[in-house]
């Protein structure tokens, strides 16, 4: 079955505080977005990689491709008003029927090839996979003015790569209304899919904030997909 990878990037860069969007911000010489791309191309040779971004930052997506020598082929879609609908428009680019397609965060960097394989491998089995972690922390439920204990055991944190069979999800991409829709498993669980958790890793994190970009350069000094 042929894959795909939805790299979604789509950020400006305001909770970052920086003058360029933040997936273009350089983290260890090469930009955030880059290194994302990266560990897909290394995954599979025969891994389609989609990567939607706004259509005014094609220009600067082109220069800086060129500038740091990124030799991969992209299929660049414009992304849309949000999340879902940039989605949507990679979801179009594609022609085939057959397909199994993982949608990852541009700003999540750190992906492991294990994780991508075990994410393709359940999608495959399944027809979804949803990357998580459990959490670390205790955790309070906000109800009107006050909290109650909950358990941390009955919850996960939600990362990327979300993987499904096309044909399980293509169908929620078409709604002209996404209404309270957040991630791609929500899209999946719209249609009545069932979403199979699978373990992700603690490094995967999204970089979103400044304190986020100072983990990452940590990270970065030993990090190989």
């Amino acid at each position: 079955m042929k894959k795909y990878v939805i790299i979604v990037a789509g950020g400006s860069g305001s909770r970052m505080g920086a003058e360029i969007p933040k997936q273009f911000l350089v983290l260890r010489g090469i930009p955030i977005l880059f290194h994302t791309i990266y560990c897909f191309d290394t995954f599979e040779e025969d891994l389609s990689i989609i990567v939607t971004i706004p259509e005014d930052q094609f220009d600067l997506f082109f220069e800086l491709k060129e500038k740091y020598q990124l030799n991969v082929d992209i299929i660049l879609v414009k992304g849309g008003k949000s999340r879902y609908h940039s989605v949507s428009n990679a979801i179009q680019a594609i022609t085939e029927k057959n397909v199994v397609v993982a949608i990852h965060d541009g700003v999540r960097p750190f992906i492991k090839h294990k994780t991508i394989k075990e994410s393709f491998k359940t999608a495959l089995k399944y027809g979804s996979a949803v990357t998580s972690v459990a959490l670390k922390d205790s955790i309070r439920k906000k109800e009107d003015k006050e909290s109650i204990s909950v358990n941390r055991d009955n919850y996960v944190l939600v990362q990327t790569p979300q993987t499904f069979l096309l044909e399980k999800v293509i169908k929620g991409y078409s709604m002209k209304d996404e209404g309270s829709i957040t991630d791609d498993a929500s899209v999946a669980e719209s249609l009545g899919e069932k979403i199979n958790l699978i373990t992700g890793d603690y490094f995967n994190i999204k970089i979103t904030t400044p304190e986020d970009l100072i983990i990452a350069e940590s990270i970065a000094e030993q990090w190989t997909c």
